[in-house]
């Protein structure tokens, strides 16, 4: 039967998960909810490609995937058959039929990452699960500046966590802001590309920046060395949300 691809844009709380990519031991993970849902619905074992594999507790609002299928499900229904197949915390927003050649990874632009970063005095009950607490006083124009140094083409190797098994470490950043609004503070990360952990390596070493801790320049030593152990601690995951991919 004639196939047809097909692109879901995901939304999910990764509190609960293992990250996106299914796990060997079973773990609850957005991939393997996912491939429940469409094998009770078409009875076919989906092959699902991702535009990136977040990691546990780490958030989405604009995950993509794809996959072949030849059910005859009109479009339209997708998404409404599968939320209702779905647990509450994950939801696809939107079903598209894309081309035969479409890939969700190969085919991305750019991804746009948000971190957020909470300075009250105590958690806040309601954005625990959102936000990394982080009760410090800061420097957020140092920060800035060292955010400056990381916006082009660089090699982020000192920013990588280990494990990563890419054919390159090279990577350009579009934008890197970081904004504040009363005690709470957001970085948005814009790029062709992310390596493992490298956003919430990022963060880390700003914040590090922020306390004056570390000069803005250093950021300029660890793209020069790739030394990991220059840059700062990884930032908790429930900080971090996957908000677009573009194509």
């Amino acid at each position: 039967m004639e196939q047809v691809n097909v692109k879901l844009t995901l939304a999910y709380e990764g509190t609960d998960f293992s990250g996106y990519q299914r796990q060997a031991q079973g773990e609850r993970t957005v991939q393997g909810e996912l491939e429940k849902a469409i094998v009770s619905l078409t009875e076919e074992e989906p092959k699902l490609i991702a535009a990136g594999r977040t990691d546990a507790g780490v958030h989405a609002k604009g995950q993509v995937v794809n996959f072949m299928t030849a059910s005859r499900i009109p479009l339209p229904r997708w998404a409404a058959a599968l939320n209702s197949r779905l647990p509450s915390d994950l939801i696809v927003e939107q079903a598209q039929a894309v081309p035969a050649a479409f890939h969700a990874r190969y085919d991305a632009k750019a991804k746009t990452y948000q971190y957020l970063v909470s300075r009250r005095r105590w958690p806040d009950v309601f954005l625990r699960r959102f936000c990394c607490h982080y009760p410090y006083q800061l420097a957020v124009e140092k920060m800035q500046a060292g955010a400056a140094f990381l916006v082009g083409e660089h090699d982020f190797k000192g920013f990588a966590a280990a494990g990563s098994a890419v054919a390159t470490t090279v990577r350009r950043l579009y934008r890197v802001d970081i904004s504040e609004q009363d005690e709470e503070l957001s970085f948005i990360l814009a790029g062709n590309g992310f390596l493992y952990k490298m956003v919430r390596n990022i963060v880390g070493t700003l914040l590090l920046i922020g306390e004056e801790k570390m000069a803005p320049e250093m950021i300029t030593e660890i793209l020069a060395t790739g030394q990991r152990e220059k840059a700062g601690p990884t930032a908790p995951p429930q900080g971090l949300t996957l908000m677009m991919v573009e194509y």
